[in-house]
């Protein structure tokens, strides 16, 4: 399930200059507890923290900063399956609504989705998750346990597999 291209992964930069490779590099040795599913152009994690529920992310494979510096196909693809991921999420947690974000600076400048299955009053104040304090984001309410993280990765995994049947 772990198959890293290793054309791909000579170029990843270090870790201490990204943040996102060294995630990589943890899914290739199978330590990142967060893994969900690898897809063609990138894999699925569930976030660390789970203030909004079910808050998922999809991490390129390419080390690249802007949808622009992707190949073509490459760049299609890589939006087909942050769709199909953003899909999987919503269906798994019941979304409302689906926000997507493609933020990155600093370490973080590799390109990764933030996907954040949105309900109803989920966060103190109305609009963006950022808005909410990090104390609230990071905080007790945002760590649940690791069978309820297993749970969630698991039924996750299933619905892309299902949704990846369903295209084929």
């Amino acid at each position: 399930m772990h198959k890293i291209n290793k054309a791909l992964s000579e170029l990843w930069l270090s870790d201490e200059q990204c943040d996102v490779c060294a995630r990589l590099r943890q899914i290739q040795r199978h330590e990142n507890p967060n893994f969900v599913a690898e897809l063609s152009t990138g894999y699925v994690v569930l976030g660390d923290d789970q203030y909004i529920r079910g808050y998922t992310l999809f991490l390129c494979k390419q080390h690249a900063t802007e949808l622009f510096e992707l190949d073509p196909q490459f760049q299609a693809q890589f939006l087909k399956e942050m769709v199909l991921t953003a899909e999987a999420a919503a269906a798994v947690f019941h979304a409302e609504k689906m926000n997507y974000e493609l933020l990155g600076i600093g370490k973080s400048r590799h390109m990764h989705w933030h996907l954040f299955p949105r309900h109803a009053n989920d966060t103190p104040v109305p609009g963006p998750v950022w808005r909410t304090p990090k104390e609230v984001l990071h905080g007790p309410q945002a760590q649940i346990t690791p069978a309820q993280r297993q749970a969630w990765i698991m039924q996750l995994r299933q619905e892309i597999e299902r949704l990846l049947r369903e295209r084929e």
